[in-house]
C-alpha cells in the first residue's frame, strides 16, 4: 500500500523542472520586485535621493550566500530535502524582518539572514538537478529551469509598480516570503535525489577531505572562476540599475521596461542555450557566447572612451542587457561543467560553487557599484576586464571535445 501510494505522488519531470524554477525563483524574486520602490526606501529612511545605500539591499542579500558552504555539507549527509526545508524559513522569516525593520541597518541585517535561506534552496536545487542528471543533459535541463526562473526580470517590476500603486515599499517587500509560503507547501512533494548509500559521513576527516577533493579539481575551478567574475557584472548591474536609469541618466519612468526587457532577452538567451548545448555540447556553447560577451563588452568600452561617461542611453543599455542575456546562459553550461566529475559530492562541489559567485561574485560587484556615483565608465570597464578574463579561462581548457 505504501508504495502505491509513493508511485502516485512520484514527481515527473516537468513538475519537476517547474518546482525547480519557482524555487530558484525566490531567489530573483528577492531582489527584482524591489528594485522600483528603492526610491520610497530612501524617502523612508532619510537617504539622499542619489544614495547608493540602498544598492547594499541587494548586496547583503547575495552576501548571504556565503552560507551555501555549510547547507553544501550538510546536504551531503542528511540529504538534499532536508536543507530545502530548512532554507525556507529563514528565507521567509528574513523577509519579513526586512519589511519591518525599523533601521537600514537592522534591513541589511534581515535581507543577509534571507539570503542565507534563498542559498539553502538554490544550493539543494542545483545539486538535486545534478542528482538527477548529468553533462550536457543537465545544461540542458538547467537552461530550461533558467529559461523559467529568468521571467522574473520581466514580471517583478511591473508587479512592484503595481503593488506601489495601492500600498507602500513594505508591501513589496513583504511579497517574495509570502510567494516563498506557497513554494514551500509545494515543496513537500519533492522527492529526495540523493540516496542513504551515496551520503557522506559527516566528520572532520570526510569533510576535509571532499572540500580538498573538489577544491584540487581544475575543472571545478575553472568553471566555477568563470561564473564568479560574471556575476560580480551582473550583481553590480542589478544592484545598481535603478541608480543608472533614474539618477545617471535621469529617466525613472523608464526603469521597469529596461529591466524587463533584459529579463525577457536572457529567458529567450537560457532557452537558446538549452538549444545549442543539445547540438553542439556545453563546452562548445560556452565559447562561443563568451566570444560574443567579450567582442560586445570592447565596444562599448571603446565607445564610452571615444563619446564620453555616460554613453547615449540606448548604446549603453542595449550592450549591458546583450551582456547579462549571454552572462545568463552561461551560467547553465558553467555549472554543469564544473559539477560534472564532482558524482557523490555534488551537495559540497554545488556549495563551494554557489558561495564563490553569490559571495565574491557579490563582493567585487558591492565595490564596482561604489565607485560608480555620477557615470558609468566603473561598469563598462568591469565588463570588458570581466569579458577578457572569462575567455582566457575558457579557452585554458584543452580537453578534447567529444563528438
Amino acid at each position: 500500500m505504501e508504495k502505491e501510494i509513493a508511485k502516485a505522488f512520484k514527481m515527473k519531470q516537468a513538475e519537476f523542472i517547474a518546482l525547480s524554477a519557482c524555487t530558484m525563483t525566490l531567489t530573483a524574486l528577492g531582489i527584482d520586485i524591489m528594485l522600483p520602490a528603492f526610491g520610497e526606501v530612501r524617502e523612508h529612511f532619510g537617504l539622499k535621493s542619489d544614495s547608493t545605500t540602498t544598492a547594499q539591499i541587494i548586496t547583503f542579500f547575495f552576501m548571504g550566500q556565503v552560507a551555501q558552504i555549510v547547507f553544501g555539507i550538510l546536504s551531503d549527509r542528511f540529504g538534499r530535502v532536508a536543507i530545502l526545508r530548512v532554507g525556507f524559513p529563514l528565507y521567509i522569516v528574513g523577509g519579513l524582518l526586512a519589511a519591518m525593520a525599523p533601521s537600514i541597518e537592522l534591513m541589511l541585517a534581515a535581507r543577509f539572514v534571507a539570503g542565507m535561506g534563498a542559498s539553502a534552496v538554490f544550493m539543494t536545487t542545483i545539486a538535486g538537478v545534478r542528482d538527477r542528471f548529468v553533462g550536457d543533459q543537465m545544461a540542458r535541463i538547467m537552461s530550461l529551469v533558467f529559461t523559467i526562473f529568468l521571467f522574473t526580470p520581466v514580471i517583478a517590476p511591473f508587479l512592484g509598480l503595481a503593488i506601489l500603486s495601492v500600498g507602500s515599499w513594505k508591501m513589496v517587500f513583504l511579497t517574495p516570503p509570502l510567494f516563498a509560503v506557497v513554494v514551500f507547501l509545494w515543496s513537500l512533494r519533492m522527492e529526495e535525489s540523493l540516496s542513504p548509500d551515496q551520503r557522506l559521513t559527516l566528520n572532520w576527516a570526510s569533510i576535509g577531505g571532499s572540500v580538498r577533493k573538489v577544491a584540487g579539481n581544475r575543472i571545478f575551478l575553472r568553471y566555477t572562476a568563470i561564473t564568479t567574475v560574471l556575476f560580480a557584472a551582473l550583481s553590480a548591474y542589478v544592484a545598481s540599475s535603478e541608480h543608472i536609469v533614474s539618477e545617471i541618466y535621469g529617466r525613472p519612468e523608464l526603469f521597469v521596461w529596461i529591466f524587463a526587457g533584459m529579463g525577457l532577452l536572457c529567458s529567450l538567451s537560457t532557452l537558446l542555450n538549452s538549444r545549442l548545448s543539445s547540438r553542439y555540447g556545453a563546452r562548445r556553447a560556452i565559447k562561443w557566447l563568451l566570444i560574443v560577451y567579450l567582442a560586445v563588452g570592447g565596444l562599448l568600452f571603446l565607445s564610452t572612451l571615444m563619446l564620453g561617461d555616460p554613453p547615449g542611453m540606448p548604446l549603453f543599455f542595449g550592450g549591458v542587457i546583450l551582456m547579462m542575456a549571454i552572462n545568463l546562459a552561461v551560467e547553465p553550461n558553467s555549472s554543469a561543467l564544473a559539477l560534472e566529475p564532482m558524482g557523490n559530492m555534488a551537495g559540497i562541489a554545488s556549495s563551494v560553487y554557489g558561495t564563490c559567485f553569490f559571495f565574491v561574485g557579490a563582493s567585487l560587484g558591492s565595490i564596482i557599484s561604489y565607485v560608480m556615483v555620477s557615470g558609468v565608465f566603473p561598469l563598462v570597464l568591469s565588463f570588458f576586464a570581466i569579458g577578457v578574463v572569462a575567455v582566457y579561462l575558457v579557452f585554458g581548457d584543452k580537453r578534447p571535445h567529444e563528438s
